[in-house]
């Protein structure tokens, strides 16, 4: 089969870039080796609950988010946040405290040292770093002490990365924090500025904040299925893999599905596998190469979804709330999905999102159902303080062995690489979560930044 683009991979990313060259005139193909859409992204449906076993929510709303969503209708809706969900709990001596938010919080908060507190209002004077390849933690204990970090940056990487603050570095896994300081000078003063420019700026009018769909964050790669079309989409294709013909440089992508050979020919083909599954998939690039791509680290996770008809008196009116690794609890946190957003448990109950493992515990995603069930049980009694005798009328646990991909030191050396290989071989792309953001949003930028540049690049030819 010929194709302009053949996309490997039917994920969040693979599934824009399809969707958005399909809408611009090009034939496109997605080869996908499980036998649904939408990768981690899977939503369950069970006794009034609406949980998710993988992402929970995308982290913040961008103009590229809001585009997608509005090729999608009426097949998908966007559903943000509510207001009284923006709490941030933090857990520190047996209890979450909400994470400061303003001036007299942030004077209060027992999550940090008064020193510290002193040492924040002088932020803004403070030099900018001169380490491109300074960590998150260092950074933080630089400009904020060394309590915020434990606190604040911490729980907050245990939520997005399931990392390290002592190995991630900044510029790479938080671009924008990073830029604040190179930019401004400051966190506090940059944030202000650009708070100053985005009303300044048309597109500041894009809604913003944390967002899910309505029904289940499943329903946003099924409607995208739909507008792609299921001619276009290639499941359970295994033994994928992909070279060049040496005569006119087009891409071959050979793979098997149900036992029958497929074959395709393109000017495109983009990757979006994880960083572990690309040597079989390009055989063509030398081991020395694909390995500067292929030893990323993910985090791997485990994920409990918890549920309650009935929570009596209790209430969590926020996101959630995260634990440092200081703490040395079983869970890097705990999210309230039915605190953000509509329909997701019975009227009166309370629906939880337990996460454990990461880089810091791997060990514990290594234990039985069982042993991680016990866990659970003990942190919804001592964490979430429902009464000994009150027990979930809903535990699911979900394993994502290669969950997050850390954004570590060798972060500069898999860019690079990765521009060469593109540069020596045109028409190849390797995009994915391997670089550029590790949230839903971040993947739907990339796809569709992606799209926009095959699609200009294929009108010039």
């Amino acid at each position: 089969m010929e194709k302009d683009v053949v996309i490997i991979g039917a994920g969040l990313t693979g599934l824009t870039v399809a969707l958005l060259l399909k809408n611009r005139g090009l034939s496109v193909a997605i080869l996908e080796k499980s036998n649904r859409v939408g990768g981690q992204i899977q939503t369950f449906h069970e006794n009034g609950f609406v949980f998710e076993s993988g992402p929970n929510t995308g982290a913040s709303a961008s103009e590229e988010v809001i585009n997608l969503f509005n090729v999608l209708q009426p097949d998908c809706e966007i559903e943000f946040a509510r207001k009284e969900s923006e709490s941030r709990w933090i857990w520190k001596n047996g209890r979450f405290h909400a994470l400061p938010t303003g001036l007299w919080s942030g004077i209060s908060t027992p999550l940090f040292t008064f020193s510290d507190k002193l040492r924040i209002l002088g932020e803004p004077f403070r030099k900018r770093g001169s380490n491109p390849d300074e960590s998150i933690a260092a950074l933080g204990a630089r400009r904020l002490g060394k309590s915020f970090v434990n606190y604040a940056i911490d729980p907050f990487l245990s939520g997005v990365y399931a990392g390290d603050a002592e190995t991630l570095i900044t510029r790479h896994a938080l671009p924008k924090l990073y830029s604040l300081e190179q930019t401004y000078g400051s966190f506090i003063g940059g944030s202000i500025k650009k708070s100053c420019e985005n009303k300044r700026d048309s597109r500041s009018k894009t809604p913003k904040g944390i967002f899910s769909v309505k029904g289940g964050m499943e329903n946003l790669p099924k409607a995208m299925q739909k507008h792609i079309g299921t001619e276009n989409l290639f499941l359970s294709a295994t033994g994928t893999f992909v070279s060049q013909n040496s005569k006119n440089r087009a891409w071959q992508i050979e793979c098997t599905q149900n036992g029958k050979e497929l074959n395709f020919t393109c000017r495109h083909v983009i990757t979006t596998v994880g960083a572990y599954a690309l040597p079989p998939l390009l055989p063509f690039i030398p081991y020395n190469e694909i390995e500067k791509i292929s030893n990323l680290r993910y985090a791997p996770i485990v994920q409990v979804a918890v549920g309650v008809k009935e929570r009596e008196e209790l209430t969590f009116s926020a996101f959630g709330g995260l634990v440092s690794s200081k703490d040395k609890e079983d869970f890097l946190g705990i999210l309230f999905p039915f605190s953000c957003f509509d329909k997701r448990c019975p009227e009166n109950g309370a629906l939880f999102s337990f996460f454990m493992g990461g880089t810091k515990r791997v060990d514990l995603t290594q234990l039985s159902d069982t042993e991680i069930e016990e866990k659970t049980v003990k942190a919804f009694h001592r964490m979430l303080k429902f009464p000994e005798n009150k027990m979930p009328d809903l535990i699911k646990i979900f394993r994502h062995p290669n969950a997050i991909p850390q954004y570590e030191i060798s972060s500069e050396e898999r860019l690079k690489t990765i521009s060469e290989l593109e540069r020596k071989f045109p028409g190849l792309h390797i995009a994915g979560n391997l670089r550029d953001g590790v949230g839903m949003a971040h993947r739907i930028i990339q796809g569709t930044k992606l799209a926009n540049e095959i699609n200009q690049k294929s009108h010039i030819l």
